[in-house]
């Protein structure tokens, strides 16, 4: 990295739609410049402002001919596909990104998906809306459920998956998982083996939950043959990214009753289109991407681009997250 400004000639420019970060970061009161801009035209008119850049969906790679003081760049989300990495190696720009700050927060969602299907919650609130009171089931199949000895699969251990396991375990439910190298695995579950291994486990699953990053490996991961396997009782929660489910078929997998229904938090195209069946199926419950979105986003956020800054004043080049 070339020669970074002291604190007092520092500029952080912060670029978000909607997240808080100017106010969050204010509160702290920092050495440094700072300012946030709100939309694309506004944020391409003052990136030759910043010396850091904190930014999610405003990234444009056309912004690198402007950014002329730039030096470091934090990702205000996890993934960094975005970004042309070989060209800011080259410009000398490190980035970091956001991994680990919702790990907790997509965690909880996805169970909150898993109690609300088990529960019927969401067939309760249409009830409400209605003006419905259910009388009592005496169809079992009909019925709420208990999670306490259902058995719970995740794809993909990392640290999302690992606490959604001790989440689970919290209930009483058996966890069998799949990671690429299961010798990493900090967190005890019942069985868990490489994806090459899914469909062992798939039949034996009450919830199969994604929570694996988007690679080649795991673009549509869950395809027919997964939907085949999966028990017609079982339900399909995504909290990872829309592209790892082949989502005609799960459309058509929750239509036809193959599977009892699914929580999904990201689709293939976003915001997902009025025109999309999945609206308007009963067995589904569908969040815009909120999973990570929690009040305490930004200043996990924060917490990283601080430390980062204390090392990079510091003399250090291993920065936290660090991409290039």
């Amino acid at each position: 990295m070339e020669t970074f400004p002291s604190p007092e000639n520092t500029t952080v420019h912060f670029a978000h739609v909607a997240y808080r970060m100017e106010e969050r970061y204010a509160a702290r009161n920092p050495q440094v410049n700072y300012f946030q801009t709100w939309t694309s035209e506004e944020t391409i008119s003052r990136i030759n402002d910043a010396d850091v850049f904190v930014v999610s969906g405003f990234w444009d790679n056309d912004l690198l001919e402007r950014a002329s003081k730039l030096k470091y760049i934090q990702s205000i989300g996890a993934g960094f596909d975005q970004f042309p990495l070989d060209e800011l190696s080259e410009r000398g720009i490190v980035l970091a990104n956001a991994s680990g700050v919702n790990q907790n927060a997509v965690a909880e969602h996805a169970m909150s998906l898993m109690l609300a299907l088990n529960r019927h919650i969401h067939t309760g609130r249409d009830n409400q809306n209605t003006h419905v009171w259910r009388g009592m089931l005496g169809d079992l199949t009909k019925r709420e459920d208990e999670l306490i000895g259902k058995t719970l699969l995740i794809i993909g251990m990392g640290t999302i998956g690992s606490r959604l396991a001790r989440f689970a375990k919290a209930f009483d439910m058996r966890v069998i998982a799949t990671k690429r190298n299961p010798a990493t695995s900090a967190t005890s579950v019942d069985d868990l083996v490489t994806p090459d291994r899914l469909n062992e486990l798939v039949p034996q699953a009450d919830f199969v939950v994604l929570t694996c990053p988007l690679t080649a490996e795991t673009k549509n991961i869950v395809d027919a043959r997964v939907f085949e396997a999966m028990k017609s009782t079982a339900y399909l929660i995504n909290v990872a990214r829309g592209q790892c489910v082949d989502e005609p078929v799960l459309a058509e997998a929750l239509k036809s009753g193959q599977i009892a229904g699914a929580g999904l938090d990201h689709f293939w195209d976003e915001p997902l289109g009025g025109d999309s069946i999945l609206w308007d199926l009963e067995n589904v419950i569908i969040t815009p991407h909120t999973g990570g979105e929690t009040r305490m986003y930004e200043e996990r956020v924060i917490d990283i681009l601080d430390d980062n800054l204390c090392r990079i004043w510091n003399g250090r080049s291993d920065l936290r997250n660090q991409i290039t």
